[in-house]
């Protein structure tokens, strides 16, 4: 294993660190030996990576002290449910797993907020681990302690903030993801590129540095405001209010996450022209970026405004009547708005196609 880049997540609670580099699954037992004592653990993961890394995995546990049993769940947005919490739940309890046991999330941002959620309930709270495996959940989903599932209404509603201990980030893990799979990534570290660090849309490559560079955009972001209660965290949001009316417009699974934040980029920068001073170059060089990883630019005319409007309506950064809205003064200057309308939003998302 080559030196790992290291990230603080400097929270006055819950401090932990993120661990990015090539390899580092074979010695994850012992990093998370070094934060957490060896007890009876799970290991969550789903149906895509349990074949590639699961049993890599437990054996480095094994070899750390720990003694590891697993849960498989499908692979895909629909199993970020109740149901599968309940069943997590349910064979940790018949492996006698307690308040002392742990639980490692090994898979990109579903097994991640699904496991954490499972962790945060457990016991009323367990420690655990996270072990992301693709780009969206190392750069991204994997640090901040959001943790939760979707209900029918709309996406991640039903949650809890959730810290992990630790995150140990292999980036050869991303060597295995399909072309389409690989690609949505990058939708998040554009976004953190164009909220914080623009020089990044012209070094985007899938390597260590990149992603020790996104978390440590993220992990700022997070100490200052762990709860979403001072505004600031808000600013991840960047694209995302109308990418998740999209996403769940479309149905849960007929669109990658970051397929649709694309789109919610894409509306937002148009927003940001209109209202708040982005210039059409700066634009540009996002869509330019995203057009790179073939990500869409269009709309399809079988989801509908309106079902994407009534979706943003139910989303949790629709508060008191009142759209919360990210928006670009310019390129790593970002704002949250709550001057826009409902017409402003619709014209937006018409804008697409």
């Amino acid at each position: 294993m080559k030196a790992l880049h290291e990230v603080s997540v400097g929270l006055s609670r819950s401090p932990y660190k993120v661990l990015i580099g090539a390899g580092a699954l074979q010695s994850s037992g012992d990093l998370i030996a070094s934060v957490v004592k060896p007890c009876r653990c799970v290991v969550v993961t789903d149906s895509h990576v349990a074949p590639l890394y699961a049993d890599a995995v437990e054996a480095s546990l094994s070899r750390a002290g720990f003694l590891p049993v697993r849960v498989t769940v499908p692979a895909g947005e629909s199993s970020k449910a109740l149901t599968q919490v309940g069943a997590i739940c349910d064979t940790m309890i018949e492996a006698g797993l307690d308040r002392s046991s742990l639980l490692v999330a090994l898979g990109g941002g579903v097994i991640g907020d699904l496991a954490g959620f499972a962790a945060a309930v457990y016991y009323r709270g367990i420690p655990y681990i996270q072990i992301p495996t693709t780009i969206v959940s190392q750069v991204d989903s994997s640090i901040g302690g959001k943790t939760g599932v979707n209900a029918a209404g709309g996406k991640n509603l039903i949650g809890a903030f959730h810290q992990p201990r630790l995150v140990i980030a292999d980036t050869e893990t991303l060597l295995s993801l399909p072309a389409r799979e690989f690609n949505e990534g990058f939708a998040e570290v554009i976004k953190h590129a164009a909220i914080r660090d623009p020089g990044m849309l012209d070094t985007l490559q899938a390597t260590p540095s990149l992603i020790a560079r996104n978390v440590a955009i993220k992990a700022a972001i997070v100490a200052e405001d762990e709860f979403e209660t001072k505004g600031l965290r808000a600013l991840l949001n960047f694209g995302h209010t109308i990418g998740h009316g999209i996403e769940a417009a479309a149905g849960y699974g007929n669109m990658l996450h970051g397929e649709a934040i694309s789109l919610g980029l894409l509306a937002a920068c148009r927003l940001s022209i209109r209202k708040a001073g982005l210039t059409e170059a700066e634009a540009d060089k996002i869509s330019s970026a995203l057009a790179a990883f073939d990500l869409p630019s269009r709309l399809d005319t079988s989801i509908q405004t309106e079902a994407v409007f009534t979706a943003i309506m139910k989303d949790k950064k629709f508060a008191a009547g009142r759209i919360r809205f990210v928006l670009l003064r310019a390129l790593g200057n970002a704002y949250v708005s709550d001057d826009l309308t409902s017409e402003d939003i619709r014209t937006a998302i018409e804008d697409l196609r």
